[in-house]
């Protein structure tokens, strides 16, 4: 009798809900979808930007950075101009520029003996840049919880521009020869941003991956990219992964709140944040007004020329004696 007094005991379990209803979509659809996503050509306009350092991240500190304004000039195949600056006093934080194969950080506030001139190669990895020859060790120990402005600036020069270009202007899927791609469904658990949603609510969203393979001389196949496509409702690109030739995770970029962006109102995602987790840190981007956006006008190459016209003391990341790059493969 006592047994089945235990099968009869009952609790209540909050389960996440399913969200719908789920959109069906094949393969070829999803490529469409990416396609006309990387079928812009340029954009220039305001944003609002928020910077978070990881650095720390494994003693449980990562520091978010107040927002700030800036420019953003982004075109094809890989070049991008912004100037991050001081809310309401528009005063130049940093400028940094990649042309598809360099790129240059200028640091511009901060005591005067950790502003910089970075210089570097856009597909070299470079260790973390230090300031003072700090090289990390006792600093990382003794890390206080909140950063200083000479850490805040290290955290601006490690900041690539290139990974602005390789977010905002996608690169089009089955565009090269060799490459494989696969169709799959996932569902997963996460937190309910809806705007009527309970605080700490979760739900279970709906999605299909589209993964890009490329072979390899060993006959293998390596994950290239995986897309994350939200299927509720209809069916967007939610995230994007890149992976490097070992398999680790270089960028993931997660895709918010499509709006009409430019003066002919093509829908495209108006905030995009950015995650580097082996460079430590985070990044989000929103259109400050999408309708005012300039969206594939073409710009002359010199307008991706950053100068050190301040005349502030160069690091050359490429520089021998720096011994810091390491070129990827």
């Amino acid at each position: 009798m006592s047994g089945c007094g235990l099968l009869g005991t009952r609790k209540q379990v909050q389960v996440p809900p399913m969200l719908t209803p789920l959109v069906d979509a094949n393969r070829a659809q999803l490529i469409t979808e990416v396609n006309r996503l990387a079928a812009v050509k340029s954009i220039r306009g305001k944003v609002d930007i928020t910077f978070e350092d990881t650095s720390f991240a494994e003693v449980g500190i990562a520091e978010k950075y107040k927002q700030a304004d800036g420019t953003i000039t982004l075109q094809r195949p890989g070049k991008v101009y912004l100037v991050i600056q001081v809310p309401f006093i528009a005063t130049d934080i940093a400028q940094m520029t990649s042309d598809g194969e360099t790129f240059r950080v200028a640091v511009l506030q901060g005591d005067e003996k950790y502003r910089r001139f970075v210089k570097g190669t856009n597909n070299a990895t470079y260790q973390k840049l230090e300031l003072n020859g700090d090289g990390g060790g006792e600093a990382v120990k003794n890390k206080k919880k909140v950063m200083s402005g000479k850490e805040t600036v290290s955290a601006l020069s490690n900041l690539r521009p290139q990974h602005l270009t390789d977010a905002f202007m996608i690169s089009p899927v089955a565009s090269q020869p060799g490459l494989v791609y696969s169709q799959s469904e996932f569902f997963q658990e996460e937190p309910d941003i809806r705007p009527r949603a309970k605080k700490g609510s979760r739900v279970v969203r709906g999605y299909y991956l589209l993964e890009e393979f490329s072979p390899t001389s060993a006959g293998e196949m390596r994950l290239v990219r995986r897309f994350w496509f939200d299927r509720v409702g209809g069916f967007r690109l939610a995230r994007l992964q890149t992976y490097d030739d070992q398999g680790l995770l270089t960028t993931d970029i997660a895709y918010w709140d499509d709006k009409a962006v430019g003066p002919d109102g093509r829908k495209l995602p108006s905030r995009i944040d950015i995650t580097r987790p082996h460079d430590h840190y985070r990044l989000s981007l929103s259109y400050q007004a999408p309708e005012s956006m300039n969206i594939d006008r073409e710009y002359p190459s010199g307008a991706f020329v950053l100068e050190n016209r301040w005349q502030l003391p160069e690091v050359n990341l490429d520089d021998p004696k720096n011994k810091r790059a390491k070129v990827s493969q």
